[in-house]
């Protein structure tokens, strides 16, 4: 298992926000203010973007992660930047009192200036978000505003296997609350309507825009498969994201165990895991490490267990053959589409966030989930299908499939459609 050497990130750009003082005279308001809990930069820059494009003035509450020099030149745009850090370190007092004062800031913004229209990509704290499903939703209601959320998950302790009573209910109540909620398949509007009770005309379906935030360069697959060390006759595949247990990635190393053990081109595989492995999964983590060790994938893995900065995701995704996405389950999954953005056919599972984007053949292939062998199957099938012989040509028909089904500007349409029916006191 060959680790890749930790990349530093980039220093922290300077803070930079409204005062409070300021927050009640800044004109003209905005129509829209999108509340994102501090994070998922691609999503962000993608949704301000594709309003700012349909005439919409912006709020971006954000954090030091989102900031970037052109928020503060555009047109339409206020950036407010009221975490800083997020989530604040230090001793216990003091985090307690940044989260504190930031709850402050966040109230007065919405009391004083912030548009009619709220849309909550994001709770803001994880380990205080009953806050945001409850305080934060009576007073956004109270102070007259219409809600809209963006349901990305639409139950994440259930899909992760710790669901209680008071998940369920704290989410309900924030889903009660809010005006409308976007969610990104068919599956979970009707799981939305099952376990919460939220009727049709409170919900619909959106597109997950596709990630047009990462930087891409002149960089070619031959100098990108050299940085990682990787030779041009290896067969690449690519585990990308945060090391999770949803995401299966052990039936991913017993699949190319099995590939291996079968393949008389045993040695030109390589497996490459770019992506953090979570602290509260730490012993899944080991296990699939000492699994790797003990097993013939040992020195056929490229590792890099850390949070892969911007602009080096394209490094990655152009040295690969194939992307794999062994997920047990799962509501939606941007590595899907980032993958798709650079023309890179994807392996997923047979789960309704796949099955209903995979065109089988043409921009990739489904398995069963959590069965290695079928998985095992498949990548044999992949890299005996035209599908990756024709790979070089086949790339931006990959790239015009998602961009037709999930272009920003199609997001962006349905979004202020929405709105717009909200404004004039109409359901969408």
């Amino acid at each position: 298992m060959t680790a890749l050497p930790s990349t530093a990130s980039e220093p922290g750009l300077a803070r930079t926000y409204y005062p409070l003082s300021a927050l009640g005279h800044l004109s003209p308001r905005a129509d829209i203010a999108l509340l994102t809990g501090g994070g998922d930069r691609p999503y962000v820059f993608g949704l301000r973007n594709a309003l700012l494009e349909q005439g919409l003035r912006v709020d971006v509450v954000g954090s030091d992660t989102l900031f970037a020099p052109e928020l503060l030149t555009t047109d339409g745009l206020r950036f407010l930047n009221l975490q800083e850090s997020w989530p604040p370190e230090g001793g216990l007092l003091h985090r307690l009192s940044k989260v504190a004062l930031f709850y402050f800031k966040l109230i007065r913004y919405v009391a004083a200036s912030a548009p009619p229209i709220l849309h909550i990509l994001w709770n803001h704290h994880q380990k205080l978000e009953l806050i945001d499903r409850t305080l934060l939703m009576v007073i956004y209601r109270l102070l007259g505003k219409r809600i809209v959320m963006t349901a990305h998950n639409v139950n994440t302790a259930k899909r992760d296997g710790h669901d209680g009573w008071l998940n369920r209910w704290t989410l309900g109540f924030q889903y009660r609350l809010c005006d409308h909620i976007f969610v990104h398949t068919e599956a979970m509007l009707r799981e939305l309507a099952a376990d919460f009770g939220i009727p049709a005309t409170h919900s619909s379906v959106i597109p997950f825009g596709i990630n047009n935030s990462i930087p891409t360069t002149s960089l070619t697959p031959a100098q990108a498969r050299h940085r990682l060390g990787l030779a041009p006759d290896h067969r690449v595949v690519l585990f990308f994201g945060r090391i999770q247990p949803y995401k299966g990635l052990e039936h991913l190393v017993e699949a190319l165990i099995r590939v291996q053990a079968q393949s008389t081109d045993a040695q030109i595989y390589r497996l490459v895991i770019a992506g953090l492995p979570m602290k509260e999964y730490e012993g899944y983590w080991q296990k699939i490490e000492q699994r790797i060790r003990e097993s013939s994938l040992n020195g056929a893995v490229v590792l890099a267990a850390e949070h892969i900065p911007e602009s080096e995701v394209e490094v990655y995704f152009k040295a690969a053959d194939v992307t794999v996405l062994p997920y047990v389950g799962i509501y939606q999954s941007g590595v899907l589409f980032l993958s798709s953005s650079f023309g890179l056919p994807v392996i997923a599972t047979d789960v309704e966030a796949f099955s209903s984007e995979i065109v089988v053949g043409e921009t990739g292939f489904l398995v069963r989930p959590g069965d290695p062998v079928h998985l095992a199957e498949q990548l044999d099938h992949y890299f005996n299908s035209p599908l990756y012989q024709e790979l070089e040509t086949r790339r931006p028909k990959i790239f015009e499939h998602v961009e037709r089904l999930h272009s920003w500007s199609l997001v962006g349409r349905l979004t202020r459609s929405v709105y717009d029916r909200l404004r004039t006191g109409s359901r969408p």
